[in-house]
């Protein structure tokens, strides 16, 4: 069987969130957009490996990928079958899995096979319909998203602009405990923010977020594998928390945020409907008020309010929050050019020189620009906002192009002065002759190569001529030892040209 198309970088996402997270292989599938048998089929050879995550940090993916592809033993024999019939009773007992079922299958016959083919096996003998899922919501298990339908407007004091200000909204499953705050928009950055913020107004963390399918966070909606925004994939690693968009067309995965919605509009817009805000801030303090409120309100026809049945039932069940609050990035893609270096917001970063023509990962914060390749960080860069720039690592360079670097006017011209005071003398006046030094390095290093060919003594004479006649170029000194004018005397001083007497010469003194 072909193995499915899958980056190394899906592959360690399944294995957080299957192992370090544990959530069944369906959560996992539907955070990642991956097939669940294929989720399956990673997760159940890192076990029979021995993997646990955190992965060690010297694992790179070419590593992870030989533990994960093994060599396979070749095929042909046929394989032990299991009694289906008994597999079908016992999956009426309590507690009772496929998995189970298929590691004790396993444990009798090791050369049988493998969980996929178990499962779809199975299924074939069986024939029976998929049954239609009733959500349960557990404590600590969900935290459904989404941006309120309506906006708040907010006047700029000073212009009498109005901007629509919009509302992110984050329901808990279980206990209904709600989060809301205003935003400028309801762009990626703002998205993200409303994750975050939630988090830490709850002071935890739940297991998986549940979006409504927005285009900041879901690059491309899809009932079975929808496409997640990298940057809030990573913002989701950093928390711990899988990302589970609500199926298209499907109501009842999005019920709970649709009516945390449409509590948040009657019981705290709807109040604010008499109320004229100058600033954000502002509003969002008014929010925050009317917040607590809403979750303290007591229930009609059960004890205790949202917030204490967060605190006795989700509160407990959720991760703390870590030690340090997700860094917002950008993730682009960009191609090494030939010159080793990337193009990132019309700045230039280099990479090693071996990735010229390559495609790289760049994650783009507020202070630095990291370069990847394959899961590996390969450059870090200050990030720089000054346009048409480069920021060059000295380390990326051929060894060739950082000896050029290392090239300025005095060690040319020491090394100038190993021929002769006259070359030297030569070297440095064709650098003075150039707008920059940096124009005459070429020239210098011609001159000083052709030591080589004609011998240091020949070439101090044709600096000492070149000198004399304030020739300063490389092709006057080749010229000179060519034709063996630096074997002649040099040139004397020449007697001024007599005047020419003519009647339309008028001669100097005319001037005068």
């Amino acid at each position: 069987m072909p193995r499915p198309r899958i980056t190394m970088r899906q592959i360690r996402d399944v294995l957080r969130l299957g192992l370090g997270q544990e959530l069944s292989p369906r959560q996992v599938s539907a955070s990642l957009s991956l097939p669940r048998i294929t989720v399956r089929r990673y997760l159940e050879r890192a076990r029979l490996v021995g993997l646990q995550w955190p992965l060690a940090d010297d694992l790179d993916d070419a590593q992870l990928e030989k533990l994960l592809y093994p060599p396979t033993p070749p095929s042909g024999w046929a394989r032990p079958q299991p009694d289906w019939e008994q597999v079908h009773k016992e999956l009426r007992n309590k507690d009772v899995t496929l998995t189970l079922l298929w590691h004790e299958y396993r444990e009798a016959h090791p050369d049988g096979y493998e969980y996929s083919q178990f499962c779809r096996r199975y299924r074939d003998w069986q024939k029976l319909l998929d049954l239609v899922m009733r959500q349960e919501h557990r404590a600590g298990d969900k935290l459904f998203v989404d941006w309120v339908g309506r906006t708040v407007p907010v006047i700029n004091p000073m212009t009498g602009v109005i901007t629509p200000a919009s509302i992110f909204v984050a329901v808990l499953g279980a206990s209904n405990y709600t989060y809301a705050e205003a935003f400028p928009s309801q762009e990626l950055g703002h998205w993200i923010s409303g994750h975050i913020h939630a988090f830490e107004f709850m002071e935890s963390v739940p297991k998986v977020a549940v979006p409504d399918n927005p285009k900041v966070g879901v690059t491309k909606a899809h009932r079975y594998e929808p496409l997640l925004n990298a940057t809030y994939q990573e913002m989701a690693a950093h928390y711990g928390v899988a990302i589970i968009p609500a199926r298209p067309y499907r109501p009842r995965d999005r019920a709970k945020v649709e009516v945390g919605v449409l509590i948040v509009e009657r019981w705290i817009l709807a109040r604010l409907r008499h109320r004229t805000f100058f600033s954000l801030a502002e509003l969002n303090t008014v929010i925050r008020e009317l917040l607590i409120g809403l979750n303290e309100r007591p229930f009609k026809k059960l004890d205790g309010c949202r917030r204490s049945l967060f605190e006795a039932l989700d509160r407990p069940a959720m991760r703390p929050l870590p030690t340090a609050r997700y860094e917002y990035a950008d993730w682009l893609k960009a191609k090494v050019n030939i010159d080793y270096h990337i193009e990132v917001d019309r700045h230039y970063y280099s990479v090693p020189y071996q990735l010229v023509g390559e495609v790289v990962e760049v994650r783009l914060t507020a202070s630095t620009v990291e370069i990847l390749r394959r899961h590996r960080r390969v450059a870090s860069h200050l990030r720089s906002f000054m346009r048409g720039h480069h920021t060059t690592e000295p380390a990326h360079m051929p060894a060739a192009h950082r000896r050029h670097l290392e090239w300025t006017p005095s060690r040319i011209e020491k090394w100038a002065e190993r021929t002769g005071p006259s070359t030297a003398e030569l070297v440095r006046g064709v650098m003075q002759s150039r707008p920059h030094p940096e124009q005459g390095f070429r020239s210098c290093l011609g001159i000083l190569r052709l030591g080589k060919e004609f011998g240091d003594d020949r070439l101090e004479a044709a600096s000492r001529r070149a000198l004399a006649i304030q020739s300063f170029s490389f092709h006057s000194v080749h010229s000179i030892l060519k034709t063996g004018l630096d074997k002649q005397p040099l040139p004397t001083s020449m007697p001024p040209p007599k005047p020419r007497h003519h009647r339309n010469v008028r001669g100097p003194a005319y001037y005068q």
